[in-house]
């Protein structure tokens, strides 16, 4: 598979994440891609035996987008404490179903995954491993015919379904969104979730790298063109 490569240097690969590809090896057996782009380095660079690549972040498997690796080490350190004090910049790109209760809204709210079914729900504060999930969301297109949103998303957090679990409980379930749903989407339908932007700080560099990756041109993105 031809990987569309954003962003490389010696320290950091940020790559489009194609389509319902695993970001990393899963039950499935999938080809996916932490292993697809090891297989790239190790061609590109002739580099005999195992090729480091660490894994920073993740996207779910029929999520597309921007999506950041570690070449080395350090920079997999630096960028895993950037994560985790809410540094890395990421900015998707949705569809949702219904009109949004406002233009511009913060969303917050408390996550339970259930790692058996490999499903999140929403619950009350306090309860045990739930997990607060933030995210900011700006309405930046409506299509009436089709009772279509365009929302562009920011996430201060980043846990297991965020996006999807978040804005189905605010009543706007994601276009194609199988698992959350409710009933409202067709059977193969591709979700409509997109990383659209990715700022991270160098690792050993003092600069920004930013790198926009736009949604493909096809439905339901092409509605908003």
């Amino acid at each position: 598979m031809n990987i569309n490569v954003l962003y490389e240097d010696n320290h950091l690969l940020i790559v489009e994440k194609p389509v319902n590809i695993p970001v990393q090896e899963d039950s499935s057996g999938d080809h996916d891609l932490l292993n697809m782009l090891k297989e790239y380095i190790k061609r590109n660079e002739n580099k005999p035996g195992n090729v480091y690549l660490g894994l920073v972040h993740r996207l779910d498997r029929p999520v597309g987008g921007a999506i950041v690796f570690a070449k080395t080490s350090k920079a997999a350190s630096r960028l895993s404490d950037q994560l985790r004090r809410n540094k890395i910049i990421r900015k998707y790109k949705a569809v949702v179903r219904g009109r949004m209760q406002a233009p511009e809204k913060t969303l917050t709210d408390h996550l339970l995954k259930d790692r058996k079914k490999n499903q999140v729900s929403v619950v009350k504060a306090g309860v045990k491993d739930a997990k607060k999930a933030i995210l900011h969301y700006k309405l930046v297109g409506r299509d009436e015919s089709s009772d279509l949103s365009l929302l562009e998303i920011e996430l201060e957090t980043g846990r297991s379904h965020q996006i999807r679990v978040q804005l189905a409980n605010a009543g706007n379930v994601l276009f194609g969104d199988q698992k959350y749903g409710r009933g409202r989407n067709k059977a193969g339908q591709q979700i409509a979730l997109w990383a659209h932007i990715l700022e991270v700080k160098h690792p050993t560099k003092d600069e920004m790298i930013s790198v926009e990756c736009p949604p493909p041109d096809a439905h339901p993105w092409n509605i908003f063109l």
